[in-house]
Parts: C-alpha cells; structure tokens; sequence
C-alpha cells in the first residue's frame, strides 16, 4: 500500500471543485427562495383579493345568519387555502434542500478523505 503526498496542482483542483460546488448550491438557493418569494406574492394577492370580496359579501349580507355563514365559509377557505399554500411552500423547501445539497455530496465524494 503506497500513499501518495498530494501536490500544489492537487490541492488546487480540490478546492476548484469545492468552490465551484459552494457556488452552485448557492445559487440554487437563491433561485429556490426566490421561488418562494413568488409564491408568497401571488398567495398574499389572492388572499386580499379573496378577503376583499368577503367583506363586500358581508355588506350586503341581509341578516346576522347570512353574514355568519358568508363568514364561516370563507375561514373554512381560507385555512384551506393556507394548508395548502404551506404544503406548497414545505415541498418547494425540501426540493431546494435536496437540490443544493447534490453538488456538494460529488464534490466531497471527489476529496481523498472519502475514498
């Protein structure tokens, strides 16, 4: 069994590789946050949108069983719409999780330690 000392090319090349794999979960991060900051717009819009047509419902709400009822309607909606929103967002982190993590296993798999 014979070891190898590594030389100044070698330890060039490793860290290359590690900074080049810090760099690219880096940017897919960014692009994942970004993906959620989209989504989080576009859920905000929508719930405004979606409270703004419950308070002009219960304007004209005729009487207290209407208006309890357009109430009770729209927080069953509502919570439904935030689960899903939530669960939306959770499976968007684990992608980014999962996603940024893959170059930096190849690069570790690459360094002599993990041989």
């Amino acid at each position: 069994m014979t070891a190898t000392v590594p030389t100044f090319e070698d330890f060039q090349k490793l860290s290359k590789q590690q900074l080049d794999a810090v760099n690219a979960a880096a940017t897919t991060v960014a692009k994942g946050l970004q993906e959620i900051a989209t989504e989080s717009s576009e859920y905000s819009k929508k719930s405004f949108a979606a409270s703004s047509a419950v308070v002009e419902k219960l304007i004209g709400a005729k009487s207290v069983e209407t208006a309890i009822q357009i109430q009770t309607e729209y927080a069953k909606s509502a919570y439904e719409g935030f689960v899903a929103q939530a669960n939306k967002i959770n499976e968007i982190f684990a992608k980014v999780a999962t996603d940024a993590f893959k170059p930096v296993e190849s690069a570790f798999s690459k360094t002599p330690v993990a041989q």
